[in-house]
């Protein structure tokens, strides 16, 4: 390992070039200004705007037009702290916040930054230059950025806080769900980690949805009580659930998720419908008095997804389901966007044996 005096010029990373090509190569270390650390990453989770900028060069309105280094859901080792003193030590296990909060002139409220119109996300096309991500074995990184992990908490089970956060961000969106019926519409990595934010929060009763059996085998390890495939829409309405998390990501779904909510429910949308007009059940949103709420990242609740992932009352292990070494990177990519055989999947950056 490089010692503090003696860090790597460049480091092995994943970077999209354009729709359908992916590369594992060598890319610039940046030097770090006086209040980054440089930290060495341990593993990366595969997202789904990862795969868009690979699959398409685009995520939803965020198109490629340079090459851009993959990656936002990363932990790692600080290998040199922040020469101002910010931030964790040398040798500190560390998950990230990948936010970087922005000026705009456009009004938020000021307790929301994830919805501060000049934000920047690691891994991110939205703005030009892109923001690039840390799917590289090392990673300068603000200091603000970082968050000690707990002594006992495994990075590899750490490499959920990220879209942990997004699912806690989600059902608190719905507010107090303790005795509740819940619906999850989409049981991929964000609808499984909700059902077990859901089942953390004291939720009475759990349904899960999907198309694949495979997710909802995943759901029912993190504590959905019932499982349905997306076709038998007759039982997701009847479910009739106080509260519905849809993180499907299509209109179908949110279809299924209007029609599943008791009448004067909350519809929480978490997964992103493609950019332009969607065909939606208005309709019978307003004579149910639904509430539909959105969903989008989150703030502080990393902090708290840290705390209860250490101390195991939110239980997420079966959402990962396979893990490469970044020698391996594209073959994870092709595993990750098979939805119906994979969960979460990790790369690990770590150097092997010898290396």
């Amino acid at each position: 390992m490089p010692g503090t005096h003696e860090l790597p010029t460049t480091s092995a990373a994943v970077v999209a070039h354009a729709a359908g090509d992916l590369r594992i190569e060598d890319v610039p270390l940046v030097a770090p200004a006086a209040d980054q650390a440089v930290v060495e990453i341990a593993y990366g989770g595969i997202c789904g705007s990862d795969l868009h900028y690979w699959l398409h060069g685009a995520a939803g309105e965020s198109i490629l037009k340079a090459p851009l280094v993959l990656g936002h859901e990363i932990v790692g080792t600080v290998l040199q702290a922040a020469a101002d003193g910010t931030g964790p030590a040398a040798g500190t296990a560390v998950a990230v916040h990948p936010a970087t909060p922005g000026p705009g002139s456009a009004r938020y409220p000021e307790d929301r930054p994830n919805l501060s119109p000049g934000c920047t996300y690691l891994g991110s096309a939205a703005r030009f230059p892109h923001t690039d991500g840390a799917f590289s074995r090392y990673a300068t990184l603000p200091a603000r950025m970082l968050r000690p992990l707990p002594e006992g908490l495994s990075l590899r089970t750490a490499a959920l806080a990220e879209p942990a956060a997004v699912a806690w961000h989600a059902v608190a969106r719905a507010g107090d769900v303790k005795g509740k019926t819940a619906l999850v519409i989409g049981s991929g990595p964000i609808g499984a980690l909700a059902v077990a934010v859901l089942k953390r929060a004291g939720a009475r009763r759990i349904v899960a949805v999907d198309m694949h059996p495979k997710p909802l085998e995943i759901a029912r390890a993190v504590g959905a009580d019932e499982v349905l495939k997306g076709d038998e829409a007759e039982a997701i309405a009847a479910v009739e659930a106080d509260v519905v998390i849809e993180s499907s990501g299509s209109h179908h779904g949110l279809a299924s998720a209007i029609k599943g909510a008791v009448r004067g429910g909350k519809v929480v949308m978490v997964g992103l419908l493609p950019s332009g007009p969607q065909p939606v059940l208005i309709s019978l949103a307003i004579t149910r008095e639904l509430e539909l709420l959105g969903s989008f990242r989150f703030n502080a609740e990393i902090d708290e997804v840290i705390a209860a992932l250490a101390d195991g009352t939110l239980f997420v292990d079966p959402v990962v389901t396979h893990e490469f070494p970044l020698d391996r990177g594209l073959e994870a990519f092709e595993v990750a966007r098979n939805s119906a055989e994979s969960g979460k999947v990790l790369l690990d950056f770590r150097p092997a044996p010898g290396e």
